[in-house]
């Protein structure tokens, strides 16, 4: 299926994404006024965007979580390209919900976190223009496909990270996996994802710090899914954020 127009920069595609506030979820965005769902209830990725985590008790899930994770040096970047995780939000990942649906991967992250979706005319997939929460900056965005710069989708933990820490040894298929897990994908303000590029949490962190805990929290549930480790570094600065 054709997307609409997108550039590839940061860590994903420029893309238009949108977020609508969960009301399944008991926990939620713990009782804040933010969209978007809190990672503890959303384990894999089906629900819509990222809320805050507050409670002290979610925190204390959040830090038991992290420390799951197991740590090693990040290895040499050697080898990797956009094409070692397969074509870009192609519909072929096997193992990962919304695949093989008909939509490709993009176009079912703007269906699950869209509000104020308009379609192109004759399709179900392709969107002509949306409303994005990003938690990353906290600020809403009004997103034409004349614009399509101003989002792009974030893979919360970086496809060369990835490849870094122990992806460059596994099968193809599982790259493609982790390339198109919803867990995985974040819509979000487009430089605000340029700035983070490739970047792990000791380095890069969202500019909004309530969204912080949660921020690290879904990066530790990609990372547990795939057997990733990480180092050091990242899981202490991922602690932090939830204390």
């Amino acid at each position: 299926m054709l997307a609409a127009a997108a550039a590839l920069t940061g860590c994903g595609l420029v893309d238009a994404v949108g977020l609508e506030t969960d009301a399944g979820s008991a926990r939620s965005n713990g009782g804040s006024s933010e969209p978007g769902t809190n990672p503890l209830d959303n384990p894999d990725g089906t629900k819509p965007g990222l809320a805050p985590i507050i409670s002290a008790k979610d925190k204390e899930e959040a830090r038991a979580l992290i420390e799951k994770l197991a740590t090693r040096g990040r290895g040499p970047k050697t080898g990797y390209s956009r094409e070692e995780y397969g074509y870009a939000w192609a519909d072929t990942a096997t193992g990962v919900p919304l695949a093989r649906n008909g939509c490709d991967t993009r176009n079912d992250v703007l269906a699950r976190d869209g509000t104020n979706l308009k379609y192109r005319s004759g399709s179900d997939c392709v969107l002509e223009s949306m409303t994005i929460y990003d938690p990353y900056t906290g600020t809403t965005i009004e997103w034409r496909k004349a614009e399509a710069a101003k989002v792009q989708i974030d893979h919360v933990v970086p496809l060369s990270y990835s490849w870094q820490m122990g992806a460059s040894r596994w099968p193809k298929a599982k790259r493609v996996q982790i390339a198109n897990d919803p867990l995985n994908l974040l819509g979000v303000d487009g430089s605000t994802n340029s700035s983070k590029g490739d970047a792990s949490p000791a380095s890069w962190l969202p500019p909004n710090r309530r969204i912080r805990c949660a921020y690290v929290t879904r990066f530790a549930q990609v990372a547990l899914k795939y057997d990733l480790p990480v180092t050091t570094a990242d899981k202490s600065a991922m602690l932090e954020q939830c204390r």
